[in-house]
């Protein structure tokens, strides 16, 4: 009976410390990108396992809202995953400095990234890096191709042609000109001050020089900037100040405005629109012959759980996340959201084709306050929100909003011009 109660007890503590070390085994991937859940686990798990068969999986999102603030709680508490979705620039850059983060230079898959894909996830010096990144989206103007159709429009190569459009669809007043509101005031600014302004300020010359201390907001080309947003306003519809994001992709997806401010993430929804035609339009430079520029805002990163227990295994992930497979596989299924990797990927959808290409004929930037500039108080990202809703509205002139984003950003940073 002894031995028969020793045989059994080992048997339990064996199966026991088994069930620990399958979990233990098992990779946890943390994220905010809730809507990718089953791609995760019925598509790019499944295709990673095929390669690394008896490594355990299991993508674990959070809701984007709480995403931040519970990791935070979680990589403190060390219950946090081996693989950390990273969002770009300072909310990452925080984690690594903090210790949650593994330094990836010269890691398996970090060679397929180019230096201008990796700034969102280093640190200010570009000598760390700390997430692999993983997507990117870029902003533009999508627009109902029946109602061009109808109104004889073409897509505008240049300024004088978008406002000229507008004025077109204004007068024949079936259509809004633009399906934009400014009630949630974030798309003033993530949508339209940064879809626009680069053509004004050079992209990256012009963000960089602001950084530097050799540029201000209350520069003509930022003022210009401003400027565009308050030549804007009176093509939104009725009751803009209250219309919401979602109402503005309904009143779009209804056939009920000509074009719509937003950008490559919105492709996969409008598709779900029977009957919707759609075509994009970059950002139409000031000047025929101008060079145009597009904001491809990296969007989503990837990084190891300093702490994780599973470190070799995870890193045989990141190696995959960095492949060709990867990079086309989530290119083509998160419609929209565009691979930073070198690898050449044929993307399958027209219109998201259609917007990867400006790459290759426009200049790259990203959203102007993303790096840097959000670090101090007032926050800048909120101020930017505030006051290019007001501009729309036509509450606030072009060159006051100018002017209090420069009094709030002279306040904390150093140097100034």
């Amino acid at each position: 009976m002894q031995f028969g109660r020793f045989v059994g007890a080992a048997l339990v503590a064996w199966l026991a410390l088994s069930c620990t070390v399958a979990r233990a085994g098992t990779l946890v991937i943390e994220s905010w990108r809730v809507d990718d859940k089953a791609l995760w686990e019925t598509v790019l798990i499944p295709a990673f396992q095929k390669k690394h068969p008896g490594i355990e999986v299991k993508f674990a999102p959070t809701a984007p809202t709480e995403y931040d603030s519970s990791l935070t709680a979680r990589l403190a508490g060390g219950t946090a995953g081996d693989l950390i979705a990273c969002r770009p620039f300072d909310v990452s850059l925080s984690l690594y400095r903090k210790g949650h983060l593994d330094k990836l230079d010269g890691k398996p898959g970090m060679q397929y990234f180019a230096p201008e894909s990796l700034v969102a996830w280093q640190t200010d010096d570009g000598k760390d890096s700390f997430c692999m990144p993983v997507a990117s989206v870029i902003h533009g103007f999508l627009y109902n191709k029946k109602v061009f159709k109808t109104l004889n429009l073409q897509p505008p190569k240049t300024e004088a042609e978008f406002f000229a459009l507008l004025d077109a669809v204004k007068k024949d007043g079936r259509y809004a000109p633009l399906a934009l509101g400014t009630a949630e005031q974030w798309e003033s600014n993530q949508i339209v001050f940064t879809n626009i302004g680069p053509n004004y300020w050079h992209g990256e010359e012009g963000r960089k020089a602001l950084i530097a201390g050799k540029a201000k907001f209350t520069d003509p080309a930022f003022v210009a900037a401003f400027d565009y947003l308050a030549r804007l306003g009176p093509y939104l519809p009725k009751g803009a100040s209250a219309q919401t994001y979602g109402d503005s992709q309904n009143q779009f997806s209804l056939g009920r405005a000509a074009v719509y401010p937003g950008g490559s993430w919105d492709i996969a929804y409008f598709n779900q629109t029977p009957g919707l035609e759609l075509g994009a339009f970059a950002p139409p430079p000031v000047r025929a012959g101008d060079t145009c520029y597009i904001s491809d805002h990296m969007d989503i990163g990837l990084g190891v759980n300093r702490k994780s227990k599973n470190k070799d295994d995870a890193y045989k992930f990141l190696a995959w996340v960095g492949s060709q497979e990867f990079a086309d596989t989530y290119t083509n299924r998160v419609t929209g959201f565009f691979s930073l990797s070198n690898h050449l990927i044929a993307v399958r959808d027209p219109l998201a084709k259609q917007m990867i290409e400006w790459r290759t004929r426009c200049r790259s930037t990203i959203r102007l306050n993303a790096q840097v500039l959000n670090r101090g108080t007032p926050s800048m990202e909120n101020e930017l929100w505030n006051v290019n809703a007001q501009v729309l509205n036509g509450k606030l002139a072009p060159k006051d909003a100018a002017a209090r984003i420069q009094a709030g950003f002279a306040k904390w940073y150093r140097p100034q011009p």
